[in-house]
């Protein structure tokens, strides 16, 4: 009886600790093409996961909560623009008769998709830089990277940024 209630208080005790917050450090950034990803340590984060570690900062939580919202109306809009878009382009190419005012209309709401997206990335990155300052890990400017290279026209420093 004693083991099983060691084994079972064991157990519970694993469950518990295994569900613990999210894994602490600094938030760093790579910038990629259309805006950033993010990370903290090798977990990269996605907007809800942000917003959930930045949760402590009254401030970086505003930011990151916006970033969000902001990142979701601009993939709904870039969506039904790209089906509009990509639907009479298909008509089109099937030999159909599209309604190029349609289209037109669709390659608007992409157009008008992307400068919400990059208002997003920017109250993303915010809130990363305000989380990294205020609890102490800093800014997030990347420093880059220095390499040693070998190549067909001999060796050199590489500097990645």
């Amino acid at each position: 009886m004693n083991n099983l209630c060691i084994s079972v208080l064991l157990s519970i005790f694993c469950i518990a600790t295994s569900y613990s917050q999210e894994s602490s450090g600094p938030i760093t950034m790579k910038k990629m093409l259309g805006g950033y990803q993010f990370y903290q340590g090798t977990k990269r984060l996605n907007m809800t996961q942000l917003k959930r570690v930045v949760e402590p900062n009254a401030e970086a939580y505003q930011l990151a909560k916006s970033a969000k919202s902001n990142t979701i109306f601009s993939s709904i809009i870039g969506g039904v623009g790209g089906f509009m878009l990509g639907w009479n382009i298909g008509t089109a190419i099937g030999g159909g008769d599209p309604n190029w005012w349609v289209a037109g209309a669709g390659a608007g709401l992409i157009v008008v998709s992307i400068p919400i997206s990059n208002k997003s990335m920017r109250q993303a990155k915010s809130a990363a830089e305000l989380y990294n300052n205020t609890t102490g890990y800093g800014s997030l400017k990347d420093q880059g990277e220095w390499h040693l290279s070998l190549g067909s026209q001999g060796t050199g420093l590489v500097f990645k940024f």
